[in-house]
């Protein structure tokens, strides 16, 4: 199983609709996934249909209800299982701060679970508090998305600093495994220098921090399009809403590069 985080402590920057649509891809590919929504917005959950104040378990009952992974998830289409969120998740933080192995109760649940996936895709909030502390702990793997613009790589420096801080104190098997460029506009010279200052970014760290080493930037980039922002209200993944474009284009090879990687720490 591979267990990969979609993080950026920036919002706006495609997390959601990569995370959601990656894991739509995977499963259409054949591939056995399970999301979880760790957002207190929900927007995971609303975009893949259920409602965010439904009367069901969700994260925040696994996290902080002791409750267990199974009892959560809900299959929402063929090879596609989803454990909800809702707005109780905002209080999780301040109900974690006190409890012992707070930033492993994830992990621990992810362990016990009884249904084997061929991939875990955790949504991440865009914080990096304990709940986040939780998917790192959880997870391999780390794909950012970023907006290809100057402050979209000012926030990665800092995120890394604290993928190699996790990596180093509580999970040493955790990489960041690459960044995804998404609202993509390839004919704006920002862009373009953007993508350029990323790859250099990359060769510059090689062989020099672990949990990163072999990072890269994803060649597949998520082009600019409507359809990806008119599909989560309709509660569908882009496939479902029209898979004929150019979303859905992406996400598929974005997808496929996924699948092609080995899991490699250098």
């Amino acid at each position: 199983m591979r267990s990969i985080a979609i993080m950026n402590q920036k919002g706006g920057v495609g997390k959601t609709t990569t995370a959601v649509n990656v894991s739509a891809a995977l499963a259409a590919a054949g591939a056995k996934v399970c999301l979880i929504d760790l957002d207190h917005q929900s927007n995971a959950t609303a975009h893949l249909g259920l409602e965010q104040e439904g009367k069901y378990d969700s994260i925040y009952d696994v996290l902080v209800g002791k409750r267990p992974l199974q009892a959560a998830r809900k299959q929402v289409s063929e090879n596609l299982w989803l454990v909800p969120s809702h707005g109780d998740m905002s209080s999780a933080e301040l109900q974690l701060a006190g409890v012992v192995g707070r930033e492993m109760i994830l992990r621990d649940r992810l362990a016990a679970d009884d249904m084997k996936f061929d991939f875990v895709l955790i949504d991440c909030p865009p914080s990096l508090g304990i709940v986040t502390l939780n998917a790192l702990t959880a997870a391999d793997e780390v794909i950012v998305p970023v907006q290809a613009q100057f402050f979209g790589i000012q926030g990665l420096v800092n995120l890394i600093d604290t993928i190699e801080m996790v990596a180093e104190r509580v999970n040493n098997r955790l990489i960041l495994r690459g960044v995804v460029l998404c609202i993509y506009d390839g004919q704006t010279r920002l862009a373009m220098e953007a993508t350029e200052e990323i790859g250099a970014f990359f060769g510059s760290g090689q062989k020099r921090h672990t949990a990163w080493s072999n990072a890269q930037l994803f060649q597949t980039k998520i082009r600019r399009n409507i359809k990806l922002a008119e599909a989560p209200g309709h509660g569908q993944s882009i496939f479902d809403y029209d898979a004929g474009s150019n979303g859905a284009e992406d996400y598929r090879r974005l997808a496929e590069e996924i699948m092609q990687q080995t899991r490699s720490t250098g």
